[in-house]
């Protein structure tokens, strides 16, 4: 026997649990799975080890969306707290400042070193490669040679595992949105003389030299957690522990027929107009049913893995920054979270926590090896570093990450928009939201608008937006809802196949 719900969502992360909460306000037939057996939230979850806490990855709450914004204050109105963004890099034996001061970087550097780099950008101004397709295009025309070999090559490629000229130009449009040589050069420069600097009236901010964020007290974990909550209190369904067997479209009755396996292998089944899914793209793909011709396309598309190696340290915490970006090849770690300057709720009093992250793919050396062997390697690196010493760390878990980062190398883009083509033909009614289940390196706020524009497609009954363009262009969420208020006027038309119990 099948039970119906209007609408079906798979993967409880930022996207899937926005897009519930969302609908939730409309309708308690609203149906939510997850994988996990434990914990919403996705990557953006919070993890606990005895009285620590730690996220996987760092997650900033800063948005340029006000509905974003809004969002959070609805879900989590009285647990944020304000931080001081402080990062660096380190490389060469050497602590940079990120976002760069001018001084620093030119003492660490040398001279000679520093006038190498601008004559290398300069070069690169003059000479731009007409159409970037790499990383290494991208960066080259935004930083120059020199610095992409010293700052963003030897990361970059610890990240993805991969050459900076396999990596799609793509992800750094993303990812340093707005950001050059001369605007790097400008604010570091105006924060080694003690000047703030500020955005003209009408300028974009540069997310990557923002100096303060908002952050939930006991971690991001704490926001999806409460909007779960919410979600169940209106009557609609989180259900853990829930993994996709199946999709199937019936084109006669125009719903989905879905197949959940429970952790304890139980089967249960479920009807609904609308599937949104969160879930990595190349797996839903694989369990729709008869399998899509896009199958081999979906299946192409790779996706980079890490884990979280999270120590504790019998002592307060020992440097000011959030976290910092591991350059050197000399170590395997890539970043290092330092969690009780997240929040100081993080630890116990007088404790801290480190998260050292290590990028791999699942299944690979590194992914293989024991929790014992990766806490060793954690405390030796983390001491090699200068950060605390070995005997300071007094404990330490591991976690790992499967499908953290989607993979943009040269052939993605031909896949994802293979599979959207015969998805988009075939398959009605069902919608793809968030990182993985765009392929799309998203962030949460980004995920979350991708969530909030589906929703509203799904109560107006027609695609008035389209979803793919949250990211790509960076304005594009901030002016469009109120573009969509007025299509839709005062009063929310909701589709005769999503009940209003509003």
């Amino acid at each position: 026997m099948s039970i119906h719900t209007d609408v079906f969502v798979i993967g409880a992360g930022p996207a899937g649990l926005t897009a519930a909460y969302a609908l939730s306000k409309h309708t308690p037939a609203v149906v939510v799975i997850e994988k996990d057996p434990v914990r919403v939230g996705g990557i953006s979850r919070t993890v606990r080890h005895g009285d620590y806490l730690f996220d996987i990855g760092g997650h900033r709450f800063f948005s340029k969306s006000k509905e974003v914004v809004d969002l959070w204050n609805e879900i989590l109105p009285d647990d944020f707290i304000e931080r001081p963004r402080l990062s660096r890099i380190f490389y060469d034996g050497k602590f940079y400042s990120y976002p760069l001061n001018a001084m620093e970087a030119l003492r660490n550097l040398g001279i000679k070193e520093s006038v190498a780099c601008v004559l290398s950008y300069l070069e690169a101004r003059a000479k731009p490669i007409a159409e970037p397709a790499t990383f290494h295009d991208w960066v080259r025309n935004q930083f120059g040679e020199r610095l992409f070999s010293i700052f963003f090559k030897t990361y970059t490629e610890k990240v993805w595992g991969m050459s900076c000229d396999e990596i799609s130009a793509d992800w750094a449009a993303q990812r340093i949105k707005g950001l050059d040589l001369r605007v790097a050069v400008t604010d570091a420069l105006a924060r080694s003389l003690g000047i703030k600097p500020k955005a003209k009236a009408g300028e974009p901010v540069v997310k990557t030299l923002i100096e303060t964020f908002r952050y939930p007290r006991k971690g991001p974990g704490m926001m999806w957690e409460a909007a779960a909550e919410k979600i169940r209190a209106r009557g609609a369904q989180v259900l853990l522990g829930r993994d996709l067997r199946s999709l199937t479209y019936d084109e006669n009755l125009e719903l989905w027929n879905i197949e959940v396996a429970t952790a304890s292998g139980e089967i249960e089944r479920y009807t609904s107009w609308h599937v949104i899914s969160s879930a990595p793209l190349a797996e839903l793909v694989n369990k729709i049913r008869p399998r899509p011709i896009s199958l081999f396309h979906a299946r192409s598309l790779r996706y980079r893995d890490f884990l979280t190696v999270a120590l504790t340290i019998d002592k307060p915490t020992p440097f000011p920054d959030n976290w910092i970006y591991i350059h050197d090849p000399s170590v395997k770690v890539g970043r290092v979270q330092n969690f009780t300057s997240w929040s100081p709720e993080m630890a116990p009093p007088g404790k801290s926590c480190l998260g050292l992250e290590y990028f791999c793919f699942e299944g690979d050396g590194l992914w293989a090896t024991s929790d014992e062997a990766l806490i060793a390697l954690a405390t030796a690196e983390v001491e090699k570093i200068g950060l605390v010493t070995a005997a300071d760390v007094s404990g330490g878990c591991v976690v790992r990450q499967p499908k953290a980062y989607p993979v943009y190398d040269e052939d993605y883009r031909e896949h994802v928009a293979t599979v959207r083509r015969d998805l988009a033909l075939g398959y009605p009614n069902l919608h793809l939201v968030g990182r993985n289940g765009m392929h799309k390196y998203n962030n949460q706020d980004h995920a979350m608008m991708t969530a909030l524009l589906t929703v509203e497609n799904i109560l107006a009954g027609e695609d008035l937006y389209d979803v793919w363009m949250v990211n790509e262009d960076a304005e594009y969420h901030e002016a469009g809802r109120a573009g969509l208020r007025a299509a839709l006027g005062s009063e929310r038309q909701v589709p005769k196949k999503v009940s209003d119990a509003a």
